[in-house]
């Protein structure tokens, strides 16, 4: 075989060669280098996505002649469960959708001593939330808070569950007992909205952020506190008279 002849082949085996070592490179594989420059994050960020997509239909905004709050659908019948505080001093509500349509509802019944109450509207409303109670939540987990923060309706914001508490006091000799923290901010307006895990099931109702007595009683950045699930289908059977 002549000089001339062998350069083709050496270039051709040099190019080989190359394009193997890329390969090797980026894990083995031709698609190896498009995982190299996939976002490492996509996944979680489909998985809030997701969530909010489910969750914040299901989530609505009560408003009472005394002020705004939130709500979630409880049923198949038109009953939303929201926080006693919200719906406290009225009996007639209107109830505005996340798309914007707005329905009357009407109190069906209020447990203070828990802070859950009940709503009823007599109009089609979009499916019931997934309330779970196990497994339970634990330290850690990634949470999406959805509700009506100063009447922006369908807010969502993130945290994680920052600790369980055996009891928390709300003011008014009032307790949660037991109550979720979490980082997620809950702002005036959240109250009786959906805090969410990443499976979609909503595992409390936000009901009060902690006041900082060093400031005055402004809310503490990162420390809010939930009505667990156990507790508000426990109550809200029993308001409406399941059990």
């Amino acid at each position: 075989m002549t000089k001339h002849r062998l350069i083709p082949i050496v270039l051709a085996l040099c190019s080989l060669l190359a394009t193997l070592a890329l390969v090797s490179s980026c894990g083995g594989s031709g698609t190896g280098q498009a995982a190299a420059g996939t976002d490492p994050f996509g996944g979680l960020q489909q998985k809030f996505t997701q969530v909010v997509k489910t969750v914040s239909p299901q989530v609505v905004q009560i408003q009472s002649s005394l002020g705004l709050g939130s709500g979630v659908v409880f049923d198949s019948h038109g009953d939303v469960v929201t926080n006693a505080h919200v719906v406290q001093g009225s009996r007639r509500f209107v109830v505005t959708l996340a798309g914007g349509a707005r329905h009357s509802a009407t109190l069906v019944g209020s447990d203070p001593s828990h802070d859950v109450a009940v709503v009823h509207v007599s109009a089609p409303m979009p499916p019931a939330a997934r309330f779970g109670t196990a497994p339970d939540p634990q330290v850690g987990d990634i949470v999406l808070a959805v509700g009506n923060p100063l009447g922006l309706r369908s807010s969502v914001t993130q945290g994680i569950v920052s600790s369980i508490r055996k009891s928390v006091p709300e003011g008014n000799g009032v307790a949660l007992s037991p109550a979720i923290q979490t980082s997620a901010a809950i702002n005036p307006g959240n109250s009786g909205g959906a805090l969410a895990d990443l499976s979609g099931r909503v595992i409390g109702i936000p009901t009060l952020a902690a006041l900082d007595p060093e400031m005055g009683g402004a809310q503490a950045p990162g420390i809010g506190f939930a009505i667990p699930a156990s507790t508000v289908e426990q109550v809200a059977n029993r308001l409406l008279g399941n059990s």
